[in-house]
């Protein structure tokens, strides 16, 4: 464990002038607090909030930020209060363990309203003072790199959080190191072997061609040295989970990767930056589609560097990036740099971003999310999307996520324009509302009078004020029909707790709901916004059957049928526990159960009596939900015996498997396979996908088998 005089030392190596009694205070008072406290390795508790404190000198954090990490779970842990360390701290650093603290509480993997309130909760932190969530996200990283120690349950939990929020938070703040460790921890529980098989095949690699990165950074040294730029050249192999990402994207074996080491230049002026761009290019042919400029438009976070990809040594791609020193540090410490201290003093970095103002460029796209659905879809897609930036014709920049189209430019710019968009000019040339922008093109709306938003948009945009624009407006238009379909769906939902969806009972649950009134409950019940069994829950918790312990009998798999009637799961598109869900009854028959985005419910539209809202029983299912899936899979010796056996490991059965096409060099099967529930559909598809001779995988849903 890191002493005091040890940590002291890691802070003055950049802060001389460090408020020695502040920090030695607060190891000692943490260190008295969490004694006789161990964790699940054994060790003494307090080894994890030094740790942290660690991990946050890296980063030249201030005083304040390293007495936080040190106590931050002192007010939750501990008999320690929010009164006594303020005494004893001050208030600015009891104000930073507060807001940790309820960081901690927080459940942000749970169910999805409840974790739209809890990232509403996230952001009013971040408003508050950011270096709260520095602190939580050192926290999460010295939990990851210690993970082994917690139960395997515990251990999935805290790596799919960690996939789905903390990476991608330091991701947004800029922090792209502490991102992909995160996500390659993260990655190392919840799929240890495609993991190790890419480790395996690095070691083959190098046995195979040698250590490339030495070579190569000698030969971009000497063409820097030729064209006299003065630069520091650094390599590194990319980490596993970011390969394995560019695998599943491009459809990829890893033999078929190409640019799977990274290398940067850091000099000394913007000037010099150009200059190597120049060298490189004309030594290595550039790849046309892989180069950005984020200086010249930098990113939202102070990101500055370009990017670009080179055929170097041997034809391999090589990724490069380019940036001075300066940008090198904001590109490590992202919105942290405006704490950074360097000898003694804050450190005065022209390209470190302003966290108020960059939390107010985050935060301005949320205020028009209606509900906490739609706060979530806001955050998730700015957190996970990249960005490109697009020249409206007057020369102004318009910043989007990656992959957005012509309709979110036109929502960007204003409500009634993406209201009224009929086409677009990209760089002069009409092109279709659903192409995706790149960076630096021009982009022209054309708008006409009378024009309304289309339901389809909706799986066109890209951008979270978009789709909550074309929802409200959907919403207007189809809300007496949605209303009509909702009442009924509630009728029947209400009917088989006995009782009813009278005005009072739903007016109470659009007050528990937060929403608006009645009538609202019941629109988006009808456009399958809201489930008529979650208004149910809301009012009559005590009502709803629950299953606890041991596996649910097949019989009993689905709540909200008629008495007595037996189900059917429908072909189409074959939905399993944990899914939306909904019946359509047939005459003399039980109803079929469907998915809740299954394209055959377009059929009945027309009759809304015919519709049954259901519900999985919550508990552990027996795995015996079939689904199909279509692989196509290398036409290699023991491909398919071993795809077999991957499926078995995951504990799933295959009840059949059908050849539908074969070439040379590949064969495309069907096969069924029989699981529990989504996540254990997604286990085998994670399972399949990561295998190298598997070149492309998808769960069928085929309309042909409607009933």
């Amino acid at each position: 464990m890191i002493d005091a005089d040890d940590l002291l030392s890691l802070v003055k190596n950049y802060n001389p002038k460090t408020n020695e009694a502040l920090i030695r205070g607060a190891y000692d008072y943490a260190k008295k607090m969490h004694e006789g406290q161990t964790r699940h390795s054994g060790e003494p508790y307090f080894t994890h909030p030094v740790a942290v404190a660690a991990i946050l000198t890296e980063q030249r954090l201030d005083d304040a930020t390293i007495a936080t990490a040190l106590l931050h779970d002192t007010i939750e842990d501990t008999k320690g209060t929010y009164a006594e360390v303020a005494e004893k701290f001050g208030r600015d650093v009891a104000e930073l363990v507060d807001g940790v603290t309820k960081l901690t509480n927080l459940e942000l993997s749970s169910r999805e309203t409840k974790q739209a309130e809890n990232f509403r909760k996230l952001f009013m932190a971040m408003s508050k003072d950011l270096r709260v969530i520095l602190v939580k996200l050192a926290d999460r990283l010295h939990n990851m790199r210690t993970i082994r120690h917690m139960p395997p349950e515990k251990q999935a939990k805290k790596a799919h959080e960690t996939m789905d929020i903390y990476a991608p938070l330091a991701g947004r703040m800029g922090m792209q190191w502490m991102r992909e460790e995160l996500e390659d921890l993260a990655f190392r529980v919840l799929n240890p072997e495609a993991r190790a098989s890419i480790i395996r095949r690095f070691i083959t690699l190098q046995k195979e061609t040698g250590d490339v990165i030495p070579k190569i950074t000698e030969d971009i040294e000497t063409v820097l040295e030729k064209h006299g730029v003065k630069a520091d050249v650094f390599g590194r192999a990319k980490k596993p989970f970011s390969i394995w990402r560019k695998m599943q994207e491009k459809q990829l074996a890893f033999s078929r990767l190409s640019d799977i080491y990274g290398f940067r230049v850091i000099t000394e002026t913007e000037d010099d930056c150009y200059r190597v761009l120049g060298a490189i290019h004309q030594r290595w042919r550039a790849v046309p589609t892989r180069f950005k400029d984020y200086i010249s438009q930098p990113k939202s976070n102070g990101y500055r560097s370009i990017h670009t990809t080179v055929s170097g040594r041997d034809g391999k791609r090589v990724e490069v990036q380019i940036r001075t020193r300066q940008m090198h540090e904001v590109a490590e410490a992202g919105v942290a740099a405006h704490w950074s201290y360097r000898d003694g003093v804050r450190a005065q970095n022209p390209f470190a971003v302003d966290p108020a103002k960059w939390l107010e460029s985050l935060t301005e796209r949320f205020e028009n999310a209606e509900d906490h659905d739609e706060f979530l879809e806001h955050v998730k897609l700015e957190m996970y999307s990249d960005q490109v930036f697009c020249f409206t014709p007057k020369g102004d920049v318009v910043k989007l996520p990656k992959g957005a189209t012509p309709i979110d430019f036109a929502y960007s710019i204003h409500t009634r324009i993406g209201h009224s968009c009929v086409g677009a000019k990209v760089d002069g040339l009409r092109v279709p509302l659903w192409t995706r922008l790149k960076n630096g093109q021009s982009v022209e709306i054309i708008t006409a009078e009378g024009q309304t938003p289309q339901a389809t948009w909706l799986d066109i945009v890209a951008t979270g004020r978009a789709k909550a624009a074309i929802r409200r407006n959907l919403r207007e238009v189809d809300r007496e029909r949605y209303i009509k379909l909702g009442r009924e769906l509630a009728r029947v939902a209400f009917e088989q707790i006995n009782k009813r969806a009278t005005e009072k009972a739903l007016t109470t649950a659009a007050k528990m709901l937060n929403l608006k009134e009645a009538d609202e409950v019941l629109a988006r019940i009808g456009s399958a916004e809201l489930s008529a069994r979650q208004v149910v829950s809301t009012l009559y918790p005590e009502l709803v059957n629950d299953d606890i312990g041991g596996e649910i009998e097949e019989r009993r798999a689905v709540i909200g049928l008629p008495p007595g009637a037996e189900t059917r799961r429908a072909q189409c598109c074959q939905p399993v526990p944990g899914e939306r869900i909904v019946g359509i009854t047939y005459p003399g028959k039980g109803p079929i159960v469907h998915a809740i985005d299954c394209e055959a419910l377009a059929d009945f539209d027309d009759t809304p009596e015919r519709w049954i809202d259901l519900h999985w029983t919550e508990g552990r299912h027996a795995p015996t939900h079939n689904v199909t899936l279509d692989v196509t899979l290398s036409h290699q010796k023991g491909t398919l015996g071993r795809i077999c056996t991957l499926i078995g490991e995951q504990n799933a059965n295959i009840s059949d498997l059908h050849f539908i096409d074969r070439k040379p060099d590949f064969y495309r099967i069907l096969v069924d396979v029989e699981v529990r529930d989504a996540e254990h559909l997604h286990a085998v598809m994670m399972a399949v996908e990561a295998d190298s001779d598997v070149a492309n995988m998808a769960r069928v849903r085929d309309l042909d088998r409607r009933p």
